[in-house]
């Protein structure tokens, strides 16, 4: 079984990305908003294009994986 199905869900590293796509979602928002609804449109919506890239990436190293 792979190592990060195997483990408990608090013990993933992965919970370190969730506070840096908020961040990161958040302030590439404020460059381009001053209030608060769009900016908080905006940063849901670039967060939500972080997680699907992320998953996408792992998709793939993950059939990598499996296939090498």
């Amino acid at each position: 079984m792979h190592p990060l199905l195997a483990s408990h869900w608090w013990d993933v590293d992965l919970w370190y990305a969730v506070p840096l796509i908020i961040v990161i979602s958040l302030v590439y928002a404020a460059t381009r908003h001053e209030a608060m609804e769009p900016l908080l449109r905006h940063a849901a919506r670039v967060g939500g294009w972080i997680v699907g890239l992320m998953a996408a990436v792992f998709a793939v190293l993950w059939l990598i994986e499996l296939f090498v």
